[in-house]
């Protein structure tokens, strides 16, 4: 290996593609030798035992009364400084624009200039939080200030470049990856007896309950495959829309076919033993649960959107339809479901897919790249 870097990881510790991925992508740099700093107001949700190699640094913030709210962005500029002064690193791999570039700017300045920065788009930092007038300019401020900008798909590229008039040059296309030595094809019969019976499929869904996932949606394509392939559905994760989400299934009288499992760590076991990925998202910059399943063997039924035309071919590794298109959703999830041979195949693309294009030595060695090209070596 070339020479080991010591790397500042800047990441949300909570339950979304953005914070994870950095998680991954700091085990895995430090599984090679590379010294990482997790820098965050938590510890990171996948970071759940301790690692070689690779440490946190938790973000404390001030609660002075004069301020209306905590001063996050303030607080976090200041740690990534003095992180990056007490072990000399080498970089800054901030992940999520808004507001950890922001701070890693402030931090850069804290410094004289003397700190490298990568900042990696995730997709709601760009579609959702750039759209605002009052951070537009900032985010736009912060990314010309990096050294090396990276985003998880090209759709995101594109919007990011004509929503903020920066130039398609200064981006690195970058796809997020999934681990196949933990995503692959179980065969975990007494784990799936918990939940469904042997004439059963499962459905499963995987979000952060934002209204944006469009969890209702979910709901009206399971109880559709339901009525025509006797199915359940499971569904992982926490957020803003799960108590509607409840409400919603004991009015359609669904409690015996859907189970809340809440936040699952080791999400692997669970997906493995489902039969589709339901993901009708109104935008998925990338779509990482798609992925993560894909490596599982488990087709995607998805809305045709951002950057999940470019993780799942439509017909091969899943069905795409247009958002709000519960219709054709329901109508290719129940063709797959009832044609065992049409199914196998997609099982196997997806597999040869996750594998060929979204390894983890592929992408890893393309982030690796742009770290030495930023630090000069």
């Amino acid at each position: 290996m070339v020479t080991p870097l010591k790397i500042g990881i800047v990441c949300h510790p909570t339950l979304g593609g953005s914070g994870i991925l950095a998680t991954e992508l700091g085990k895995l740099l430090a599984e090679k030798g590379h010294e990482i700093h997790m820098i965050s107001f938590g510890l990171p949700f996948r970071l759940n035992q301790p690692y070689n190699h690779l440490f946190y640094h938790k973000v404390e913030v001030s609660n002075y009364y004069v301020f209306r709210s905590p001063p996050y962005e303030i607080a976090l500029a200041s740690k990534i400084a003095q992180v990056a002064i007490e072990h000399r690193l080498d970089l800054v791999h901030v992940h999520y624009a808004y507001p950890h570039a922001i701070s890693a700017f402030l931090a850069k300045q804290i410094l004289g200039g003397n700190l490298r920065v990568v900042t990696t788009l995730h997709g709601t930092d760009i579609t959702v939080l750039a759209r605002s007038e009052i951070n537009k300019d900032l985010i736009r401020l912060a990314l010309n200030s990096s050294d090396a900008i990276t985003a998880v798909s090209k759709d995101l590229i594109n919007e990011t470049s004509e929503l903020l008039h920066i130039s398609q040059d200064k981006f690195n296309l970058i796809y997020n990856f999934v681990d196949q030595r933990i995503f692959y094809p179980q065969s975990l019969n007494g784990l799936r007896k918990e939940f469904a019976d042997t004439r059963e499929k499962i459905l499963i869904h995987v979000s952060n309950f934002r209204p944006i996932k469009r969890v209702t949606d979910v709901l009206g394509i399971f109880k559709k495959v339901n009525e025509e392939v006797p199915s359940r559905l499971l569904l992982v994760g926490e957020g803003p829309e799960l108590s509607n989400i409840q409400n919603r299934v004991q009015i359609e009288g669904l409690e015996s076919r859907v189970n809340f499992l809440g936040k699952i760590e080791n999400i692997a076991r669970i997906i493995s033993i489902a039969d589709l990925l339901l993901l009708p998202s109104e935008m998925e910059s990338f779509g990482l649960t798609a992925l993560e399943a894909m490596s599982c063997g488990v087709p995607t039924i998805g809305s045709h959107i951002g950057g999940l035309p470019e993780l799942i071919i439509n017909g091969e590794t899943g069905y795409l339809a247009s958002v709000g298109n519960i219709s054709e959703m329901e109508k290719k999830a129940i063709e797959l479901l009832v044609d065992k041979k049409k199914y196998n195949e997609f099982k196997n693309a997806c597999v040869n897919r996750a594998h060929l294009k979204f390894s983890t030595d592929r992408i890893l060695a393309e982030y690796e790249y742009i770290y030495y090209i930023v630090i000069g070596k």
